[in-house]
């Protein structure tokens, strides 16, 4: 089923690098409650269905793609849904509202993928501005993770400040961040799961974690939250989510395409410049993100530390399928991610940490030619400047064919940049953002 001879591997291998994957991504399930948990969704309720989103993506990965690429709720965007969707509409934009905006993006995700058009949009998007979506939201998960743990700070005089470093919270970050970040060095396997755990043990040594329970049966407290598309789409009309929608869908465009393109070069799987099943691999996100938006996640994306179980040898969807697996079992242990969840020091490491990957990407920016950095500087600064990712796509993408124009090149310029323009001016005058 997996050709596992053809491509070089074994039973043993794609177990091995299943588990390895599973390892260096896990530390979604305790992130990505906390953050929605901020939005007012059920701590239970963001845990189960993280797992399912990512046990249908990875599934579909598995076995209609057969890539060893594990789909998950995406870093950042889970972020942008709960402080730049729901907490910033000063109570105007409920959860519920906004998993209607995630819905939709889903179904218009779903008809995307399966047409040409979402490999043709890739290609028309100049690579310098996705480098700097990327960096921008590495540094936007950066900040929220040293906010979240107060090592900085609210100030009346600069916006923001240095915490209090004596106090125990932001100590036990500080030895998180320490361990995780020498675990990194040393390549081990697992570093950012393995540092939550230490930093989990110091906790509870400290008296600043309390476990009561570690399993139960998985269960969601509000069952499915999203399921006509017709009242999605209204309350999209209604409340004006055009731009949230646009944003959802751009982001994962870009994250899941990029990643894997890059996983499926880094495995040898490409043919040329071609990624082999691409229709069936890309319907893997945007199925598994119209699923989790009906039971209470924001939207999933390829998780670049697929890379690291490609490393470990995994060339097939037999990695995929065990990564699947194994968070069915993960389901099991909600009340632990429960407990984890009340300590932000536990996960703050692991925020900082993934923006420090994705800042990486500024180096591939072409900073010595000013029509093509401006643009791309201002997608980095304004993402965590406004704690919006929208918002910074949008001066990227508005800038970028002005200076081409003023340059004498807009012939160089693909006439869908110029309505994704268009579209992002008419955003940040007459929506809110």
């Amino acid at each position: 089923m997996f050709r596992l001879k053809e491509h070089g591997t074994s039973v043993k291998t794609e177990l091995i690098a299943g588990m390895t994957t599973f390892l260096t991504m896990i530390y979604i399930v305790v992130v990505n409650p906390i953050i929605l948990s901020d939005a007012g969704v059920p701590l239970d309720q963001v845990f189960m269905a993280t797992i399912i989103s990512a046990v249908i993506g990875t599934l579909w990965m598995a076995l209609c793609a057969n890539y060893p690429i594990a789909i998950a709720p995406g870093m950042g965007l889970n972020a942008y849904f709960t402080y730049a969707v729901v907490l910033s509409s000063d109570g105007k934009i409920d959860y519920l509202t906004a998993f209607a905006a995630v819905f939709v993006a889903g179904i218009i995700f779903i008809l995307l993928s399966l047409t040409p058009l979402r490999e043709k949009l890739i290609m028309t998007i100049p690579e310098n501005l996705k480098r700097a979506i990327t960096a921008g939201i590495g540094l936007f998960i950066a900040f929220l993770g040293l906010r979240m743990a107060k090592v900085v700070v609210a100030s009346d005089s600069n916006l923001v400040m240095l915490g209090d470093l004596t106090s125990p919270g932001v100590l036990l970050t500080l030895f998180g961040l320490f361990i995780t970040v020498i675990l990194m060095v040393r390549n081990i396997k697992g570093a950012l799961f393995i540092g939550m755990i230490a930093t989990g043990i110091v906790a509870a040594l400290t008296n600043q974690l309390h476990i009561v329970k570690v399993v139960a049966l998985p269960h969601l407290p509000e069952g499915v939250l999203i399921w006509n598309p017709i009242e999605a789409f209204s309350q999209v009309i209604s409340f004006g989510l055009y731009g949230v929608v646009f944003s959802f869908i751009l982001v994962t465009l870009f994250d899941t395409t990029g990643t894997m393109v890059g996983v499926a070069k880094q495995a040898g799987l490409m043919k040329g410049d071609k990624l082999p099943r691409a229709r069936h691999a890309l319907l893997a996100d945007s199925v598994a993100t119209t699923f989790g938006s009906m039971f209470g996640t924001s939207p999933t994306t390829a998780f670049v530390e697929s890379s690291a179980g490609v490393a470990a040898g995994g060339r097939t969807g037999l990695t995929s399928l065990t990564v699947a697996g194994l968070f069915i079992v993960a389901s099991f242990f909600g009340p632990l991610v429960g407990a984890v969840s009340g300590v932000a020091a536990i996960t703050s490491p692991t925020l900082i940490i993934v923006g420090t990957l994705m800042i990486g990407s500024v180096k591939g920016i072409e900073w010595s030619k000013f029509d093509e950095a401006f643009p791309a500087f201002l997608i980095i600064l304004i993402m965590p400047l406004t704690s919006s990712i929208s918002t910074g796509i949008a001066f990227g993408f508005i800038t970028y064919p002005i200076l081409k124009i003023v340059k004498g090149e807009a012939k160089k310029v693909h006439p869908l940049l110029y309505l994704f323009a268009i579209l992002f001016a008419f955003q940040l005058i007459f929506l809110p953002h």
